[in-house]
């Protein structure tokens, strides 16, 4: 007898589960653009190298071609549908907005998800490559232009707004500290 190659499998996407069955070998973007109809996941270069697919998996940026919907049952997934709160856009949406953090706008659903882990990230204290002083006891690093460049590298604009991008996720970084001091307060 041949084994499987398909399993059914409940995937928790955007505060909503799913049950589908699906090949062993389906990505999650596949799974999330031509099963769910999800398609503000972006497939860029379906080899993990532009960012155009990035999801949050858990709060954890994932590049979904590369992850297999079979190895996501169980987690908790975001994707650009899903970073809004309530009616309201996103910090990071709105500053995207704002500032023009896009031109074509194919990346940007890729870009915002990264954002949204990009500062989460930086606010927990998590160093990059770039990060000057990485012991934990000196906390979050400034969130400089530097920082910001380093920390969404994953993520490609083939138009080049690379400069509004930084300065809309510096924006909503701000806020989201202006909003984390106000209710320590």
């Amino acid at each position: 007898m041949a084994p499987s190659t398909s399993s059914t499998v409940t995937l928790n996407i955007n505060g909503e589960k799913h049950t589908l069955s699906v090949d062993h070998r389906t990505t999650l973007l596949d799974a999330l653009r031509e099963r769910l109809d999800l398609t503000g996941t972006k497939k860029g270069c379906d080899q993990g190298q532009c960012g155009a697919c990035t999801v949050l998996v858990e709060g954890r940026r994932t590049v979904s071609c590369l992850q297999l919907a079979v190895a996501a049952e169980g987690r908790e997934i975001t994707t650009v549908e899903g970073v809004a709160e309530g009616g309201r856009l996103h910090p990071v949406q709105q500053a995207f907005l704002d500032l023009d953090g896009f031109q074509c706008g194919y990346c940007t659903p890729g870009q915002i998800c990264s954002a949204v882990a990009v500062i989460e990230e930086h606010a927990a204290g998590w160093p990059s490559a770039v990060t000057d002083d990485v012991r934990p006891e000196a906390g979050p690093p400034p969130l400089t232009p530097e920082e910001i460049r380093e920390r969404m590298s994953g993520n490609l604009c083939r138009c080049g707004a690379y400069t509004p991008i930084a300065e809309a996720v510096a924006r909503a970084a701000a806020q989201a500290r202006t909003g984390a001091e106000e209710a320590a307060a």
